[in-house]
């Protein structure tokens, strides 16, 4: 049985692939994209249907962070041209919330910049909950805040926050050398909080900060030995004013192959593409539907995205259909395990030191997909693709949605 079948059967049933096939799906050339794709299709499709969530970002708190992250527009010392903005108040974003639950949006993301909330944030941002909760019953909203301290995430939750954001970007091994104001481990304690207090966690990774293919695997093997509901993958928007400006390493192509991997490791969660898709996917962002069941709907924190509506348009285009409000968007078994959360002790999740080395020198998978013979070159830069967002939350201009 060649590798890309496989990673099917074990998708469908849960199991953790091993590192040396996970990379095995990183490595395949250009040519055998869509059959990764395919594979990998059979695995979302199993899990998931043909249903694409649209989640709505709401951006409270823009700019004014004291953290140090390489990639990010807002971080300290950053002179990205981005919209800069004290906390939104809860009517304010309330009424931004609006737009994106009227094009369809069931998940409503509320993000603040910071290292992390005070309790009187905390004040703040469940009155917005309670704002947008009292408009829309059955919205779901996540909380991306920042580092948590002991208890917030249960007054979160007591809220009415639904879930909460805290991603993990990058490897162990790698992550000072992105951020050195906060470390690895306290992500990792924040996304655990948002578990224990009942939250659905949701935590993903940035791919194209120049990594390799073993760090990429080592994150989303953490990933899902921390068993978030949610895995967004951002493609880095290479910001002009920010230490990786110059980081332009992904294609279409690339792109599909880490979102593949990610659905082989993670086969019945909520992947969602997040961040850069427009930047980096570009015409081939319907192909990635076939991977991934969750998108963002218009505009990111600090950056444009396409129309909503060509984002409706793609989905239908592609033969998919928008999640409704009144859908439950995974699997039973999860739903069960206690509002989503909690380990799958049969899934393969926990300590994957049986899984293969980080190399796959010398074979390691069996099959006849293809690998690259070299390792590819960067992607030329195209700042043009690249738009600070001008309108929506902080501005008087309608929002994108």
């Amino acid at each position: 049985m060649d590798l890309l079948n496989t990673l099917v059967d074990k998708g469908l049933r849960r199991e953790l692939p091993t590192r040396d096939e996970a990379l095995a799906v990183l490595a395949t050339s250009d040519d055998d994209v869509l059959d990764v794709v395919a594979a990998a299709g059979k695995v979302r499709r199993h899990w998931f249907g043909r249903r694409v969530k649209l989640n709505y970002l709401v951006n409270l708190k823009s700019g004014l962070c004291p953290e140090d992250c390489s990639y990010c527009s807002q971080r300290l010392g950053s002179k990205a041209d981005i919209l800069k903005y004290t906390w939104l108040k809860p009517d304010q974003a309330s009424q931004a919330a609006a737009a994106g639950l009227a094009g369809g949006a069931k998940r409503v993301c509320l993000v603040a910049s910071g290292r992390g909330p005070t309790d009187r944030d905390v004040d703040r941002v469940s009155d917005t909950i309670k704002a947008i909760k009292d408009q829309n019953e059955n919205v779901e909203v996540c909380a991306c805040l920042g580092l948590l301290s002991d208890g917030q995430a249960e007054r979160l939750r007591e809220a009415g926050a639904d879930a909460y954001n805290h991603n993990l970007n990058t490897s162990e091994g790698t992550y000072g050398d992105i951020t050195t104001t906060h470390t690895y481990a306290d992500r990792v304690d924040t996304v655990q909080k948002a578990h224990a207090a009942g939250l659905s966690a949701c935590s993903g990774l940035i791919a194209g900060m120049g990594e390799s293919d073993e760090d990429l695997v080592d994150v989303v093997y953490s990933l899902r030995e921390l068993d978030p509901d949610s895995v967004p993958v951002n493609f880095l928007i290479p910001f002009e004013g920010t230490p990786l400006a110059k980081e332009w390493n992904l294609t279409p192509q690339r792109c599909l192959r880490i979102l593949a991997m990610v659905r082989f490791v993670c086969p019945d969660v909520e992947v969602r593409i997040a961040g850069g898709r427009e930047v980096h996917l570009r015409t081939m962002q319907p192909l990635a539907l076939n991977l991934a069941n969750s998108i963002f709907l218009g505009d990111y924190l600090t950056s444009e995205g396409q129309a909503g509506k060509a984002d409706l348009d793609m989905i239908a285009d592609a033969g998919f259909e928008v999640e409704g409000a009144g859908e439950v968007t995974l699997p039973e078994h999860r739903v069960t395990a206690g509002a989503g959360c909690g380990a799958h002790a049969d899934a393969g999740c926990g300590s994957h030191a049986d899984a293969g080395c980080g190399s796959h020198e010398g074979g390691g998978v069996c099959g006849s997909v293809k690998v690259q013979a070299e390792q590819e070159q960067p992607a030329e830069a195209r700042t043009d693709l690249v738009a600070v967002r001008r309108r929506g939350a902080g501005t008087d201009l309608a929002p994108n949605a």
